[in-house]
Formats: C-alpha cells, sequence, structure tokens
C-alpha cells in the first residue's frame, strides 16, 4: 500500500509552507487510497515541545486531514540506536574528534584551496594512539556514514553520481564525491536527522517522500544509506517552496503565514489548502468548497521549478471566492457562534459578499434591526414616502424586490441609481452589499416599512 509521511519537528507552529508538505502527502495518499502519516521529528530535545506537537495535530486536522498513525521518533531510539551498531559493525560507520571550531577552519582552508568544503576523512587517517590520546583529552567522537565514494582505499575519493527519477522533478542526479560523510551520532550520543529519518521510513513502511526542494542534495546519502542498511528505498519528490510577497522563505521561528495566525484571522481552511496546494503549480488556483475537491486537481509533475509566490491579497481574494461556494450546512454552526444564523435563505444571499465568515453578523444584525443610520438625501424622502405606500402585500419572496420597484419607478419617473441607491441605503445603510431580492423576504414588510418611513 502506498505510505506517505510528513514529519515536521514539534518546534513551533506549521506555516503555509509546511502545509504544502502535509497537502501534497495526503492528496498524494488520498488518489491512491494508501495511508498518511504524521512522524513528529522531535530529537530536537532542548527545541521540541508537548504544545507544539498539540498544535501540529490540531491544526492538520482544521485543514482537514486526520492521520492514519502519529508516531515520535523520541520513542523509536532503540531502533536508531541498533541502525547504528549494525552500520559501525559493518565498518561504515566510523569516529570523528574535530571540534565544531577545527571544522570550520578546514572548510575556509577548503574553500581558499578551491576545493569543494566537504569532510576530508581527516579521522581515518588517525592510529589507534592518536584516538586514545584524543579520548584523555576529553574528547568524545561524533560519527560519520562513510559514503560509497570511493573503492578499496577511502581517502581515493572518486565520482559517485545516485540518480532518481524525482515524483516532481523528474531524473535526478546527486554526486556522492561532492557530499561529506554526514554525522550520524553526535558526540552526546544523540542523533540528527539523516539516521532516524531512514530507519523509521523502513519500519514505518513509508513508499514515497514528499518534501521541499532543500532536501535535493540529501536524497544522495539517504539513498546510500538504505542501500547500507538494506533497504529498498522509498520514491522521492522534492516540491517548490512557498514564499511571502516579497519572494522571503517562510519560518516557524518567525511565525510569518502561520496556520494558526491564518486561522485566527478568519481564513477558510479550504482557501488555505487550495492556495498552499496549487499556487507554483501550472494550474489555476480555484476555490473548492471541501479539501476533498483537491484530490482530483493533484499533479506533482505540474509542480513548478520556482518558487510559490503569495501576491499580496492572493489569499484574501480566494478565501472570498471560497465563501461564495459553501453550502449553509457547512457554516452553520459558525454562523450561531458568531450570532447570525438567519437561516439558509440569510446566508445564500450574503455569502457573495464576505471576505471573512465574521462579516455575516453585520449583516444579521441589519437584517434583524436596520441600519444604524441612513444618509437619505432630502430630495428622497418623498420618494421613499412614495415607495412605502406602494409596498406590495405579503407573502414576499425573491421575485418581490423587481416587482415593487417597478411600480415604484412608474409612478415616480425614477430609473437606474436614482431609483435603487436610496432604497439601499434605507434598508441597510449601505451603499453596496447583498441582492436586495434576496434581502427583502427576510427584512419583511414590516421591517421595511419602518426603514423607508
Amino acid at each position: 500500500m502506498i505510505t506517505v509521511r510528513f514529519a515536521p519537528s514539534p518546534t513551533g507552529f506549521l506555516h503555509l509552507g509546511n502545509a504544502r508538505t502535509a497537502l501534497l502527502n495526503w492528496l498524494f495518499a488520498k488518489q491512491a487510497g494508501g495511508r498518511f502519516i504524521l512522524r513528529l521529528d522531535d530529537t530536537d530535545r532542548e527545541r521540541s515541545t508537548e504544545a507544539f506537537a498539540a498544535a501540529i495535530v490540531e491544526d492538520l486536522a482544521w485543514l482537514g486531514i486526520v492521520p492514519d498513525a502519529i508516531h515520535r521518533q523520541s520513542e523509536r531510539a532503540e531502533r536508531h540506536a541498533a541502525a547504528a551498531e549494525r552500520l559501525t559493525a559493518a565498518g561504515l560507520l566510523y569516529p570523528c574528534y574535530e571540534t565544531a571550531e577545527e571544522l570550520e577552519r578546514r572548510r575556509r582552508l577548503r574553500r581558499v584551496q578551491g576545493l569543494p568544503p566537504i569532510y576530508d576523512r581527516a579521522a581515518l587517517r588517525l592510529s589507534d594512539e592518536d584516538k586514545a590520546r584524543l579520548v584523555a583529552e576529553g574528547r568524545a567522537p561524533h560519527r560519520r556514514f562513510l559514503l560509497p565514494n570511493h573503492d578499496a582505499d577511502p581517502l581515493a575519493i572518486r565520482s559517485a553520481p545516485v540518480g532518481w527519477d524525482d515524483l516532481v522533478r523528474g531524473p535526478q542526479t546527486v554526486d556522492l564525491a561532492a557530499q561529506s560523510d554526514p554525522v550520524l551520532v553526535r558526540a552526546d550520543g544523540s542523533f540528527p536527522y539523516t539516521l532516524p529519518s531512514v530507519v523509521d521510513d523502513v519500519d514505518l513502511g513509508v513508499t514515497h517522500v514528499i518534501r521541499g526542494e532543500d532536501h535535493v542534495a540529501n536524497t544522495g546519502v539517504q539513498l546510500a544509506l538504505f542501500a547500507a542498511l538494506g533497504a529498498a528505498p522509498p520514491a522521492f519528490g522534492h516540491h517548490n517552496f512557498i514564499t511571502d510577497a516579497e519572494g522571503a522563505p517562510l519560518s516557524k521561528r518567525t511565525g510569518a503565514l502561520s496556520l494558526r495566525a491564518l486561522r485566527a484571522a478568519g481564513y477558510e481552511p479550504a482557501a488555505v489548502a487550495t492556495i498552499a496546494v496549487m499556487t507554483g503549480t501550472s494550474d489555476a488556483v480555484e476555490p473548492v468548497a471541501a479539501l476533498e475537491e483537491l484530490v482530483g486537481r493533484l499533479h506533482l509533475d505540474h509542480v513548478s521549478r520556482a518558487p510559490a509566490r503569495i501576491g499580496e491579497g492572493e489569499l484574501d481574494g480566494l478565501n472570498a471566492r471560497t465563501l461564495a461556494l459553501l453550502p449553509y450546512a457547512a457554516v452553520r454552526d459558525r454562523l450561531v457562534e458568531h450570532d447570525a444564523d438567519l437561516g439558509e435563505a440569510f446566508w445564500i444571499a450574503v455569502r457573495g459578499n464576505l471576505a471573512r465568515l465574521d462579516e455575516a453578523a453585520a449583516w444579521a444584525r441589519i437584517v434583524r434591526e436596520g441600519p444604524a443610520e441612513a444618509a437619505i438625501d432630502g430630495d428622497d424622502r418623498a420618494f421613499l414616502a412614495e415607495a412605502v405606500r406602494l409596498l406590495p402585500a405579503p407573502p414576499w419572496d425573491e421575485t418581490t424586490f423587481k416587482r415593487w420597484t417597478a411600480a415604484v419607478g412608474q409612478a415616480t419617473g425614477r430609473k437606474g441609481r436614482a431609483l435603487y441607491r436610496p432604497i439601499r441605503l434605507a434598508l441597510t445603510g449601505r451603499e453596496d452589499g447583498p441582492e436586495l431580492a434576496r434581502l427583502l423576504p427576510l427584512i419583511g414588510p414590516a421591517g421595511t416599512s419602518a426603514r423607508l418611513s
């Protein structure tokens, strides 16, 4: 079965870029009838928190994503350690004793020499006496994975291209000769991202990995690690990044376009999902009423190589278009929360004029109570009095407004703006808004007469 995973670290709130990765995985799994796993990469002990972990689950649920399973990397340390020992026994994980400062000096020197700033495998030249001396000095070794970019002598690095057919970008190749042997175990015994990710992908049966393009270079290393562990690798796909209107990348640390902030601002989850998925593709960004509608629209090979920039106002416009699609049943509970539930006819009347759902509350007050004030010109008072005289007898429906205004126009000689503007101002206090043909039956004969008098 096709199985994908979304693997955020619980070190901050999810932003729109994280949502893009989660949604691409979820939609891909839905297309194939597969599974979506949420894997919390919580090995960063200092920055990972339970509050952020809970927020991730909550934010995904708000988008409409409920994982088929949830796993935590911190609970799988024994599996990661066992894999490290297997690699050590195979001679593929070796101890290194350099400090961060020493490594940085070496990188600078290699740049000056015109060489790629990768690790030079100096630790492989150490004798047993050298290692014992360094340990006696109090140095605890970190351990690196020996990449398969050599023949008999690991110090004689040769070109070692690794290729894969990327789900998004097509054929890709990474030369392991241009990569440093990655640190798989830190000096304190903890694990950076690389080894736990590969081990967990194997153990959890992940078949497809869809993630950001910043991982392209990592993929060659990870493919080598899958091979070293005797495991079949998943298929990989690397999508472009979402940026803000100025082209700046999003970050959990800054909170830019965080899902939590977008939710608090009143954006619809379907609008947020649509702009996160469809922006930066060759397909149009069209509104949907529900997340499931995006399943048929996802084509990974339509994703662009260029950044997916969210322009100013784009989400606002999409949110308004999304609200205009939503059926009454989908919003009723939220209308109740805003004291704006006047029934399905009211929702159909106002939904096309809302930027945020909470704006329905203002229209509900107008329907119930009338405008706070209506600036009616003196010349329009007599006109409105005549309009009151010509009000049709109930019952009223959506045809009433047309019949009424036709009679008023014939009696007064008015038409166009001169006919409709004073009526709209008297009824709503606003120059524009929902169709009066839909609002008039909701206001009713008594309310209409009182506002025009």
